[in-house]
């Protein structure tokens, strides 16, 4: 546990102000030895290999450099990929519960004001537009996953009390974006954390249970919320979301340890320098970094993953697909109040137990992908070499019509002549169908351009945010003329 303690936040913070004194590293520690042969060979820092690469081959010059290092061998406890099964349960616990935490916001569906919908879009907005800053950032060598969790999230601690405090609409709308704005790098860049220190082989099961978080506190949010808005009104529900967020903070301030490979080598290159004395001794990412400008850096956040995008037709497809599909997830909220609060007669607390149909969902959607992943995936990319990242959104051929079903199910019996858990089943079986495909597409971005899996979860986040902003705004006026029946009619064509 001390191993972890160290490398959070809160270690580094400690070692820091200690003049190294406190929370040391291996490296520092007196009766540390360099391994033999060590520094006269040199390495590559690609995690778990061993095998040789100068600075030229990384450069491509001939000048004569100094060593490139890497792990200390092929079972380095400090490689992400060789922490210990209870560690990697750990920090994977600490992003679920991240990111479940921060998306607890959206407790404001089921308002029926414009203004409400407009403050939720701006939430939602901002949350597609913090990763293109932060999730570059967090591939930085010199930064780290870490840093950019800890400071935006304390950020949006900070702005949870003047929410719970506010008396006026353009304080509200300001805020909902900011905490939009700060509270999004879990909803990008933990996909990318849990990339760091799980294979191939667990990433699938990995992410399904992530993607599950991140779309829960949207199905959570209403249930909680209902009851005590009701009760206490809405200041509430604000005054919630900091007793959620605030524990989160301090629990990731002690306990997150740094998951990038490049981050960790990076700070080891440091180290080594002031140990050795060697001074040419470096790590591949410090290399790396050496050559980034603020304008390749801007690039890499900015127009890389669109340039991605743009020639590679099946990213921008599933790119567009996956924004559609959370479009009809976010409009689908907006014609709760129509029909279970004014035809059902739901009261406020009511009509968050409708949300429990979504949870219900999501719960058999993750069931049965996890089962695939284990019964037939196996055998299925078995049988290919290599893998192809597109074999992996093979589920999503399937859930794509599960959307449709559900849509024309909820569409046609949300009446007060049939009884609601019919509509409720038609509202299951849509998320079903929304969550395959929304991780089918989350496991492939990244055996697309591993590199820029940061960066393409970011823009992946930001097309997502911008059709379900739309979507929110659009929706209501859509249910108002044409009806629930024809709204959702018109969703699933």
């Amino acid at each position: 546990m001390w191993d972890i303690i160290r490398n959070a936040p809160f270690g580094r913070l400690l070692h820091l102000l200690s003049g190294g004194r406190l929370a040391r590293y291996r490296e520092e520690e007196a009766n540390f030895e360099v391994p033999a042969g060590y520094i006269d060979t040199t390495k590559s820092s690609r995690p778990g290999a061993t095998g040789e690469q100068t600075m030229a081959d990384i450069e491509g010059s001939n000048n004569k450099p100094g060593p490139v290092i890497g792990w200390y061998g092929e079972d380095d406890s400090e490689n992400p990929y060789n922490w210990s099964f209870g560690k990697k349960l750990w920090v994977a616990m600490l992003l679920f519960v991240y990111t479940t935490g921060n998306t607890k916001i959206m407790e404001t569906y089921g308002v029926s004001s414009i203004v409400a919908s407009l403050g939720l879009t701006l939430y939602v907005l901002a949350c597609g537009i913090g990763p293109m800053l932060f999730s570059p950032l967090s591939e930085i060598p010199a930064v780290g996953r870490t840093v950019p969790y800890i400071t935006t999230y304390f950020v949006f601690v900070v702005l949870c009390v003047p929410m719970a405090l506010v008396d006026n609409i353009a304080g509200i709308l300001v805020l909902r974006f900011l905490l939009g704005f700060f509270g999004s790098p879990c909803l990008a860049t933990a996909g990318a954390s849990y990339g760091d220190f799980y294979g191939p082989i667990e990433m699938p099961y990995v992410i399904a249970l992530w993607g599950g978080g991140a779309t829960l506190g949207p199905a959570l949010g209403p249930l909680v919320a209902g009851f005590a808005v009701q009760a206490k009104g809405w200041r509430w529900s604000s005054g919630e979301l900091l007793w959620l967020s605030a524990p989160i903070f301090i629990l990731m301030f002690f306990t997150m340890p740094e998951t990038s490979s490049d981050t960790i080598l990076y700070r080891q290159a440091q180290r080594l320098r002031k140990r050795t004395g060697h001074t040419d001794l470096k790590a591949e990412s410090e290399i790396r970094q050496a050559k980034m400008s603020p304008r390749e850096v801007t690039f890499n956040a900015v127009i890389k993953p669109w340039q991605i995008k743009a020639l590679d037709p099946a990213v921008l497809f599933s790119t567009l697909y996956n924004a559609l599909t959370y479009g009809i997830y976010y409009s689908f909220f907006e014609s709760f109040p129509l029909v279970y609060s004014d035809m059902y007669g739901f009261d406020l607390g009511q009509l968050g137990l409708a949300f429990l149909s979504v949870l219900c969902g999501l719960n058999v959607a993750v069931v049965l992908l996890c089962s695939y992943f284990y019964f037939i995936a196996p055998r299925q990319l078995g049988k290919l070499d290599p893998v192809q990242p597109e074999v992996r959104i093979w589920p999503g051929l399937f859930a794509t019509w599960l959307i449709l079903i559900g849509l024309y199910i909820f569409a046609w019996t949300a009446t007060p002549s049939i009884h609601y858990l019919v509509s409720l089943a038609g509202i299951a079986i849509s998320m079903c169908g929304v969550f395959i495909i929304t991780q089918c597409m989350l496991i492939y971005l990244p055996f697309t351009y591993p590199r820029y899996a940061g960066s393409l979860f970011a823009a992946n986040g930001f097309a997502r945010s911008i059709f379900a902003g739309t979507s929110i705004l659009f929706a209501r006026p859509m249910f108002d003329d044409i009806e629930i029946s024809g709204g959702d009619a018109a969703r699933g064509l």
